[in-house]
């Protein structure tokens, strides 16, 4: 598999990474098993995704032990990726970005990951009440200690400033040009996929000026790019696609289009080309510093899904993938 980097401090990753978000948060917990999810990581491992995404607040923290427990094993075949500024309560959702609990948060995630060094440490959110800075300057002190190798940020809620008529990505901009003043930034991570372009309007073009890496979350779209989902078949209370705006029957059916024209394009590849890995071989075409993270529970996914970077599409293919509909949801 082709190596990707992200941002200056000259980090290599696989041209696809791993996801390992519905292995243990946000997705059905009755279809969770950590044997199987264990197999899922070593199967991306051994397909070249060395990439490793996790977060603290996963769980909260049974993502991390889970990734812990193959680093163990092959700490030397992994560039790990994990997060920290979020607390998880029994009903909400906080930030906190206070130096010292990002401090304690880092060695906390030390220990779970069992490694001594966590290649790429990124801000989950930003907290509203310290400023930004203080945050990363506490992050920087982390890649002085040796801690961390690199920093990065993730986006800040882009829908809700589409619906508030500003630009979806411009708060993240502005967090970025922020904190480039205290330490540079190696990646941004945000969602983008066929069905979500819009950080190709400008998250991702800032990331190519300045040699800065993007992860591209939610590459399928929390599945639906796959081809595998049937409207109406209804997800457990548990799965965040049961409060989707674009998961409700309805729009599930509306969306097809999207399914189909994927489809097209991968039965002109041969019959073993899914349209799963022609949504992420479309991601790989947007730039040489965009690394698409599909999360996955199963290892014949995640052995799929890094098979799609040797699906090389043509120019032909870009133009009828961009020529497929929006995307709709309830908001629109």
């Amino acid at each position: 598999m082709e190596r990707r980097r992200l941002g200056a401090a000259a980090l290599e990753v696989g041209a696809i990474g791993l996801g390992c978000m519905p292995m243990s948060w946000a997705y059905t917990a009755s279809q969770r098993s950590g044997e199987h999810s264990e197999r899922a990581v070593h199967a991306a491992l051994d397909s070249g995704a060395s990439l490793l995404d996790t977060a603290d607040m996963y769980g909260p923290f049974t993502n991390e032990l889970l990734v812990g427990r193959v680093l163990r094993e092959r700490r030397a075949d992994a560039f790990v990726s994990t997060k920290c500024g979020l607390l998880v309560g029994e009903q909400h959702i906080v930030a906190n970005g206070r130096p010292g609990y990002v401090k304690r948060a880092c060695d906390a995630s030390l220990r779970r990951l069992q490694t001594d060094v966590i290649d790429l440490y990124q801000l989950h959110r930003a907290d509203p009440e310290v400023p930004i800075e203080e945050t990363w300057g506490a992050m920087a002190e982390l890649v002085a200690a040796g801690k961390v190798r690199a920093l990065g940020l993730c986006a800040v809620g882009a829908r809700a400033q589409r619906r508030a008529g500003a630009g979806m990505h411009d708060a993240t901009v502005r967090q970025l040009e922020r904190v480039q003043q205290v330490f540079p930034v190696s990646c941004v991570q945000a969602e983008l996929s066929v069905w979500s372009p819009e950080a190709l309007e400008a998250l991702v073009p800032w990331c190519a000026s300045r040699g800065v890496g993007f992860l591209a979350a939610m590459p399928l779209g929390n599945g639906f790019l796959s081809g595998t989902l049937t409207p109406g078949q209804g997800f457990e209370p548990d799965d965040m696609r049961a409060r989707h705006p674009r998961f409700t029957a309805e729009m599930m059916a509306a969306n097809q289009p999207i399914v189909a024209g994927l489809r097209r394009v991968a039965q002109r590849h041969g019959d073993t080309v899914t349209p799963a890995q022609v949504a992420l071989a479309w991601l790989l075409a947007q730039g040489p510093h965009v690394v698409p993270v599909p999360g996955t529970k199963r290892a014949r996914w995640a052995a799929e899904n890094c098979a799609a970077a040797d699906v090389l599409l043509s120019h032909e293919d870009l133009a009828e993938i961009a020529e497929l509909p929006t995307a709709l949801g309830s908001w629109d």
